[in-house]
């Protein structure tokens, strides 16, 4: 029973080797994270100033054109007071 038991156990050292990591994996594997990091970095800090300016110019789109509107309500107002005076004027 115990010969079976240890065929079985050096078979299972055999068919699953542990792996030992040591300092230089570690290192290696710091130095791949931080890489991979800074040349992720600038892409995400970039594409998040782009959306915060486009938000930025379309909440001033938005006002912009709310301005037109009453720009163009106030010229049509002026308009018709300037009408009135002018009529207002020629009767009296």
């Amino acid at each position: 029973m115990s010969d079976k038991h240890e065929l079985l156990d050096e078979v299972e050292k055999v068919l699953y080797k542990k792996k030992n990591l040591d300092l230089n994996y570690l290192v290696f594997s710091l130095l791949l994270m931080s890489f991979v990091s800074l040349a992720v970095f600038p892409k995400i800090y970039i594409q998040q100033r782009i959306y915060f300016k486009s938000r930025d110019i379309s909440k001033l789109k938005g006002e912009y054109d709310t301005l037109i509107e009453e720009h163009r309500l106030i010229n049509a107002s002026v308009e018709s007071i300037r009408f009135k005076n002018q009529i207002l004027d020629t009767l009296f």
